[in-house]
């Protein structure tokens, strides 16, 4: 399914890598933030170019609901308990900075691109006590934040924290036009860093400065963000008839609705659920809260989104891991990619340059905050020794030819177990469900017709093709 920022605009387009070349920076990942990370580095004058395995802007950046705001959720009250005033202060200052460089480059290069201020709502159904320590938090900060009763949505609430002077804006416009000025090899998927050198099937490109910035970092080790991080699916419907808001809103809560307008449709968001489990969220339980808040309003467009979630809740951009001083990262963003990719950016490009930034410590890869991070650590590994026990241990009693059209299962194919989808015309789709990242068994997500990595996240049609990482090859087909 396509989103409305992918059928109103085209992705920037480059060329596949074909030989050996040298770079002085090398950017992999052609999302917003690695898009973001080569300009701001070729301003400073730093010769970056960018590799993306598809086209840039086709992964996350065309898929988000773009808005561009330090306001996260509630975030604040948490970050100075758990990371102290200091660090809070970084992380609000880098996303409002974040906000401000978006503006800045709009106006100085007079780029078309819907940018609207608006702003942001965290909203609450039930009470306003959190909410309240949200805005008391914000307000030691030095946010401008305020309490809000009636923050102009069209169903009742209990109150709203306001942070004003947020933006929102087209990201696929905005993305068009910074790309027109960096060297973008796309439909060259990297493989390893291997002495200096970044590994595709076009070519190496040796370069002095890497950074990696594929939303899930390709390389398992060092660094082993695969134990850090785990992947959230979300998904968004694009209205016409709804009532219409004139600010960006989120609620509370896990799996709130999300809302925000772009000319004549509303965008609602939500229906998440971490990867590998579509039971708990998807497109249908996001519909059934559409048609009972705006029973005159249109479907019009339909389309979801990957988020890598850290353990903490803050993003990782800085330098990979301490053994390699020359490879940076930019990854975790949550579900706050555009304003977290432009803090990246700017963050990475000064570290690169030799300039000191004082938001980057609370971002620092390296970072442990182990009381809020052990309780996600545990569910991940859960949840990924639970992909590979089912993995040796589940045996399907089903066979394929019971499955109906348009139904897809793990089931018993020619004497072996095996994903299969058969497709309206009766057709037979045979993959491996060992997932070829770290091996745990892929489950079959019904609302999108693809296998999920219910352990990090990757995702393969039903063909078995590569749609999401970490995993950095397609599924093995099964022959019929």
């Amino acid at each position: 399914m396509k989103s409305i920022w992918r059928a109103h605009t085209p992705l920037p387009k480059g060329r596949p890598l074909m030989q050996d070349i040298n770079a002085e920076a090398v950017v992999i990942g052609g999302g917003m933030a690695g898009i973001l990370t080569a300009k701001l580095l070729r301003d400073k004058g730093v010769a970056a170019i960018v590799v993306e395995s598809g086209r840039a802007g086709g992964g996350v950046t065309g898929n988000t609901t773009a808005k561009i705001t330090s306001q996260h959720g509630l975030i604040y009250d948490k970050l100075i308990k758990m990371a102290g005033e200091e660090q809070a202060l970084q992380y609000a200052r880098a996303n409002q900075r974040a906000v401000e460089q978006y503006r800045k480059i709009i106006v100085n290069e007079n780029i078309d691109c819907d940018f609207e201020e608006r702003s942001a709502y965290v909203y609450s159904l039930t009470s306003p006590l959190a909410l309240g320590k949200e805005y008391r938090a914000a307000k030691q900060l030095g946010i401008p934040a305020r309490m809000n009763e009636h923050p102009g949505l069209p169903f009742p609430v209990k109150g709203a924290v306001e942070f004003p002077h947020q933006a929102q804006f087209q990201p696929l416009k905005f993305l068009q036009a910074v790309a027109q000025d960096v060297p973008i090899y796309d439909h060259t998927r990297a493989y390893a860093i291997e002495d200096g050198a970044v590994v595709t099937q076009g070519g190496r490109i040796h370069a002095k400065y890497i950074v990696i910035a594929t939303h899930y970092p390709f390389l398992n080790a060092p660094g082993y963000y695969f134990l850090r991080m785990y992947q959230q699916r979300s998904y968004v419907l694009a209205l016409s008839g709804a009532p219409a808001v004139n600010a960006m809103y989120i609620g509370e809560k896990d799996n709130s609705l999300s809302l925000r307008q772009w000319g004549d449709f509303l965008l609602l968001g939500g229906g998440g659920h971490r990867s590998g489990q579509p039971e708990k969220g998807g497109y249908e339980s996001l519909r059934q809260r559409a048609r009972r808040l705006f029973p005159k309003s249109r479907e019009v467009f339909s389309w979801s989104a990957q988020d890598c979630m850290t353990l903490d809740g803050i993003p990782y951009i800085g330098q990979f891991s301490s053994a390699t001083p020359h490879v940076y990262v930019a990854t975790g963003f949550g579900k706050w990619g555009m304003s977290s990719s432009m803090a990246a950016a700017m963050i990475l490009s000064d570290q690169i340059t030799g300039k000191e930034n004082e938001d980057a410590p609370v971002f620092s890869p390296q970072r442990m905050h182990l009381a809020a991070s052990v309780k996600n650590l545990l569910s991940g590994a859960g949840h990924t020794a639970s992909g590979q026990l089912r993995r040796f241990f589940y045996v399907p009693s089903a066979q394929a030819e019971q499955l109906q059209k348009g139904e897809g299962a793990i089931v018993n194919y020619k004497g072996k177990k095996a994903g299969v989808y058969r497709d309206e015309e009766g057709n037979f789709f045979a993959v491996s469900v060992t997932c070829p990242h770290l091996g745990c068994q892929l489950e079959w997500n019904p609302q999108e017709k693809s296998w999920d990595c219910p352990c990090h996240g990757s995702r393969f049609d039903y063909k078995g093709r590569l749609l999401d990482s970490p995993a950095k090859y397609s599924c093995n087909k099964i022959k019929k």
